[in-house]
Order: structure tokens, then sequence, then C-alpha cells
């Protein structure tokens, strides 16, 4: 079963794109490759239950488990040495990816206090777009009494695009809330 936002990928967003693009070919379109659901805690060095209660969010948000990650290198003015747990990931890609997108833009974003849009230069020169969340309670599948912590999180999509100009109308066809994108 195929979700709603990949079924209208599919049939809008490609010939849509192949038009504004100038592409012959479908398989020339940029698409969403993967989505990165990423929460950094640096402070899980002193308490490590932290980030338990942080990968247990995670995977309610996504649907899928959570990966710790561990610290690349050690920084002491933060007291963190190479391979302490500092946060936890999570790489959605297929229907789980288009399925959480959908919800993300239909469900969420209408839930942040004072949206007005998402920031339209948060590309990285890639068509590779960022997003930061500054707290969990925006999903509907977090339950407010019991959260001990506000955590705030990055989001990333991946696209296959060229450049940023390729992933803004990528973004702005499936429904992403860019601001100054209005149609």
């Amino acid at each position: 079963m195929s979700s709603r936002l990949h079924e209208r990928y599919k049939k809008e967003v490609v010939p849509a794109l192949m038009k504004r693009l100038g592409k012959a070919n479908p398989m020339a379109v940029p698409r969403l490759s993967k989505v990165t659901v990423n929460i950094g805690l640096g402070e899980a060095s002193q308490n490590v239950k932290l980030l338990d209660v942080a990968a247990q969010e995670l995977g309610l948000i996504t649907g899928q488990k959570a990966v710790i990650t561990r610290a690349k290198k050690s920084i002491a003015n933060f007291k963190i040495r190479k391979g302490m747990p500092i946060g936890c990931c999570v790489t959605l890609r297929g229907d789980h990816m288009y399925e959480f997108v959908d919800r993300l833009c239909a469900v969420v974003m209408p839930r942040v206090r004072d949206f007005k849009g998402l920031p339209p230069n948060s590309f990285d020169g890639r068509g590779n777009y960022t997003l930061g969340l500054k707290d969990q309670l925006v999903f509907p599948e977090i339950d407010y009494t019991r959260v001990d912590k506000i955590k705030g999180m990055n989001i990333t999509f991946t696209t296959s695009a060229r450049n940023d100009e390729e992933g803004r109308e990528l973004l702005k066809l499936l429904g992403v809330p860019l601001r100054g994108a209005r149609e």
C-alpha cells in the first residue's frame, strides 16, 4: 500500500516538475531520497536516561526504532569523550518517509505556535533542506503529561536535486510550507 503523498508525487508532482524544469525523462526529475530526524542531547553525557527517553519519543514520532549516535571525537570543554552517546537519529526511506512528510506538513506544522511558513533559505547548495523544531510536543503522538524535558530536533530532507532551485520546486510541489512559496 502506497502512501497518499507518494501517489500524489507520481501522478501530479513528476509531470509538473518535468514541465517546470524542462526535463523530457521522468527519471531525471528530482525526488525525495530520504528524511533524517535527529535529536542531539549534549547533556546525555551526564544523564544517560535522557537519551533513552529521547530515543523512545523519536520512535513514537517516526514509527521506526531510533539509533543512538556517539561522539566522533573528544571535546574537553563539553566534558565529552570519543564514543560517548550524545544523541539519536532515525533515517526514513520509501513509504515510511512519504507518510512522515505528509503528517509533518498536514498535522505537525499547523500546530507550531505563530507558524508563518518555513524559512526558504535553509538549503545546503545541493537541494537538501534542513529544518529545526524547538520542541517535540507539536507531534500528536507525544503525550505532554509524560514529558519531563523539552527536546528540539533537526529534520533533513535529502533530495536527488542538483541545486537549491530544483529542491525548492520539489518541496513546494510536495506541500512543504516554505515561506514566500505561494502558488
